[in-house]
């Protein structure tokens, strides 16, 4: 089958499996569309992590250990700008730096975001599209304990210590998706659309905070499915069970779930939480979900599209 698949992604755990879902799948029929909540600037410098997590992982240029930054990488400019009393809360590699000074100077000369994300990915031989949610900024916030904080203060700075009371998208009512995000949400060969095991709050909340996206899943003709980012009531990596505990949610895959039902068709979650119980009318996946190689990232992308199958087979 040719048909097209759609993802939805944050960093690290979206990033997994869209590898997985590229490398099953003809690499041309994957979209990638990736959460720019997170986007700032910094030194002087647009950094855009969840983009470039995309990016450097279906490049194959990912730090295998991390998941995030490139392999390999060098720190000499973090050292020399530490020694000069720079900032360095927020640490930028030597060849990861290459990417925030050209997407900075193309930004600068007028290139969209998104047309600066295609030249990129194209020049590293990636056919994938990699398409940010909107040209139009959107950033995330966070009320917490210590008072409201951007996002990279709260994720990196003070290590999502605080306590969270309560996230706004700052942008979102009134940013514009892409066309070709719309286009790839309505094409008539799509196969599937895949909510990526990202991050609920942080990394998928605020790509369907645009409203226009949302009311595009919501019509969506093709199957939406969901990969869990919770196993066993704790989060793969990253605050995600902390934050849903703090807003009073619960913090199993039955409150993820919960998050999209409204989207769903089907939800994937661990063979460990298989008793669990979802939201009527939508289909439960049980399987391991847990990403630690590239076999992993593959059979998972096999068990999301057959999912979507099963569920187009009986619609037609």
């Amino acid at each position: 089958m040719t048909a097209a698949v759609v993802a939805l992604s944050g960093g690290v755990g979206g990033a997994k499996l869209a590898l997985g879902l590229a490398r099953v799948l003809d690499e041309a029929q994957l979209t990638v569309i990736v959460n720019t909540g997170d986007d700032f600037n910094h030194l002087g410098l647009t950094i855009s992590p969840d983009l470039d997590t995309l990016v450097y992982t279906l490049a194959g240029l990912a730090d295998p250990v991390q998941g995030w930054g490139r392999r390999d990488e060098t720190w000499t400019f973090m050292s020399a700008l530490e020694q000069l009393g720079g900032e360095t809360w927020f640490r930028l590699g030597d060849a990861d730096l290459a990417m925030h000074v050209e997407r900075t100077q193309r930004l600068a000369a007028g290139e969209t975001l998104s047309a600066v994300i295609d030249g990129l990915r194209r020049k590293l031989g990636i056919t994938a599209r990699i398409l940010p949610m909107s040209d139009d900024p959107v950033r995330t916030r966070l009320e917490t304990d210590a008072g409201w904080l951007d996002f990279q203060d709260y994720f990196v700075r003070l290590r999502c210590a605080p306590r969270v009371r309560r996230l706004a998208f700052l942008g979102a009512d009134t940013a514009r998706p892409l066309p070709a995000v719309m286009t790839a949400l309505s094409s008539e060969d799509l196969r599937a659309v895949v909510i990526c095991p990202s991050n609920p709050f942080l990394s998928i909340e605020p790509i369907l905070a645009i409203p226009a996206i949302r009311a595009a899943l919501s019509d969506c003709r093709a199957p939406v499915i969901a990969v869990s980012a919770v196993i066993g009531g704790q989060a793969v990596r990253g605050p995600t069970t902390k934050i849903m505990r703090e807003l009073g949610l619960g913090s199993g895959a039955a409150d993820v779930a919960r998050r999209y039902a409204d989207l769903l068709d089907v939800f994937v979650m661990d063979e460990i939480d298989a008793a669990t119980v979802v939201p009527a009318g939508v289909e439960v996946v049980s399987a391991p979900i847990l990403m630690t190689s590239l076999e992993d990232r593959e059979r998972l992308a096999g068990v999301v599209l057959a999912a979507a199958d099963r569920v187009a087979a009986r619609q037609n």
